[in-house]
């Protein structure tokens, strides 16, 4: 058996998830901790050689969407902002149909909430289409 580093992907992929806040530019508050805004956190994979590179591509990525530009019909001057990196992983497994790529612990849980976490297709597909819409 090999033993691989928990921080190094042996297999050079690491999926990684970054949190993006929309602003309307001119808005006051764009600051205020308290404010509440539009976020989206997005999931990806990136190649690299360890996690410091993986960080990097990462937030690579993420900034390629977050330059300024007119939305809506009114043509007003919004962004998406850049605000951190959520999650990184190293995967521990060839790419392909059922490799592990994400896991969580759940300690002490009780068998009625834990039964709640798991939901039927037709929910996803539910879901998907309030995205949509």
């Amino acid at each position: 058996m090999v033993a691989y580093s928990q921080n190094t992907s042996p297999v050079g992929w690491y999926i990684g998830s970054y949190l993006l806040r929309f602003i309307e530019l001119d808005s006051v508050g764009n600051d205020d901790p308290n404010a509440e805004f539009l976020a989206w956190e997005n999931t990806i994979i990136v190649r690299a050689s360890d996690l410091d590179e993986a960080y990097g591509k990462v937030i690579s990525v993420a900034e390629t969407a977050t330059g300024p530009y007119k939305g809506g019909t009114e043509g007003i001057p919004v962004q998406w902002v850049f605000e951190g990196v959520t999650e990184l992983l190293p995967i521990y497994e060839e790419l392909e149909d059922g490799a592990e790529i994400m896991w969580a612990e759940h300690d002490s849980i009780k068998l009625s909430v834990l039964r709640r976490l798991a939901k039927p297709l037709s929910e996803f597909k539910q879901q998907l289409d309030d995205k949509c819409t």
